[in-house]
C-alpha cells in the first residue's frame, strides 16, 4: 500500500530570507520538489510577495491572512478579493501570530469559500478545533503556541492532543483534514503527524531558515516516493 500523499505548507512568515526577490528564488528552488514529487506543496508569503511568485512559479501561493472586509475605504487591510487576483488559491486564518475571533473565523472561511478559496484555520488545543470544524474550513492546523518556533515538535510534545484533535474534528465533519504545526523542523515530525492522521505538516523555520532549503525538503519526502 502506498503511503499517503502528504502536504506540506510552507510558512514563509516575514524573515529576511522570505520576502520580495528572496521569497522568488526560495519559491523557485522548492518547485521542482513539488514537480517531481508524490508530494503537495504549497508556500504562505507575506501578501505583496504573492503576485511576484504566482508570476514565476508553479508551486501554489497562499496568503497568510485576508481581512473581513469589502471594497471601499478600508486602508490598511487586505481585501480578500485582491488576495485572489495576486494569484493566491488560499489563505491561512487565526495563526497564532495573528489571531481573530471565532466569529471573524467563521465569517472569514464562509467569504473564502465564496472566492474559491483553500481554507487553513489555525487552532491551540483540541477544543478550538472542535468549535472551527463547525464551519468546515478545508484544513485545521493544529499548533500549540509555546511550541512555535522552537525546537520541541508538536509530535514530539504532544501527539496525543493531534490524535484527540482529530476525535473531536470527525464528531462534526468528514471535510475537513487536520495539519500539524508548532516547532516541526525533520522528516520524523512529518510522519509521526502523518501516522496520526494528519493530512500533513505546516512548517516555517524548518524549512525556510534552513542551509538548502530544497535539499531538506526534498530529504523529507525523499524515503515516501522511494
Amino acid at each position: 500500500m502506498k503511503t499517503p500523499r502528504p502536504l506540506i505548507i510552507i510558512n514563509f512568515k516575514a524573515y529576511s530570507e522570505t520576502t520580495g526577490a528572496k521569497a522568488s528564488a526560495l519559491v523557485k528552488s522548492l518547485e521542482a520538489v513539488y514537480l517531481n514529487y508524490r508530494v503537495d506543496v504549497i508556500a504562505a508569503v507575506q501578501t505583496a510577495d504573492i503576485y511576484r511568485i504566482a508570476q514565476v512559479s508553479k508551486t501554489p501561493v497562499f496568503a497568510q491572512h485576508m481581512d473581513l472586509i469589502g471594497p471601499g475605504a478600508n486602508t490598511g487591510f487586505i481585501l480578500p478579493e485582491s488576495v485572489v487576483d495576486a494569484g493566491a488559491s488560499g489563505v491561512l486564518i487565526n495563526h497564532a501570530e495573528h489571531q481573530v475571533p471565532m466569529d471573524t473565523i467563521e465569517k472569514t472561511v464562509e467569504r473564502a469559500k465564496k472566492l474559491k478559496l483553500t481554507t487553513v484555520v489555525c487552532v491551540a488545543d483540541a477544543a478550538q478545533a472542535k468549535a472551527v470544524a463547525v464551519f468546515e474550513p478545508d484544513y485545521i492546523a493544529f499548533e500549540p503556541p509555546e511550541l512555535i518556533g522552537g525546537d520541541i515538535s508538536v509530535s514530539t510534545a504532544k501527539p496525543e492532543v493531534i490524535t484527540e484533535c482529530l476525535k473531536k474534528i470527525r464528531l462534526t465533519t468528514i471535510k475537513t483534514e487536520l495539519l500539524v504545526g508548532a516547532g516541526v523542523k525533520t522528516r520524523k515530525d512529518l510522519e509521526i503527524s502523518m501516522r496520526l492522521g494528519a493530512k500533513g505538516v505546516l512548517v516555517a523555520s524548518g524549512i525556510v531558515c534552513a542551509k538548502n532549503p530544497a535539499e531538506v525538503l526534498m530529504s523529507w519526502v525523499a524515503e515516501i516516493n522511494g
